[in-house]
């Protein structure tokens, strides 16, 4: 579902270190979902379309730019 450049941007993005692990998919949603304004307070329940969608429009550029530079050099 995520290649490694939108996984690297959504990190760069939120500022955290990328674990060790693979990331789940839920781990991935709720980052990305964070990166739309999702705050996941205990009572928040799941993020919703909007906050996934806005978070994945800035993932995607990141993604882009990670790209853009990795061909320029």
């Amino acid at each position: 579902f995520f290649d490694a450049d939108e996984i690297r941007g959504a990190y760069v993005l939120a500022k955290k270190a990328r674990p060790k692990t693979p990331v789940t998919l839920n781990q991935m949603i709720r980052l990305v979902a964070s990166l739309g304004g999702f705050l996941g307070r205990k009572s928040d329940g799941e993020p919703g379309a909007k906050t996934i969608w806005i978070g994945m429009q800035r993932t995607m550029d990141a993604a882009l730019t990670i790209q853009a530079l990795r061909e320029e050099s």
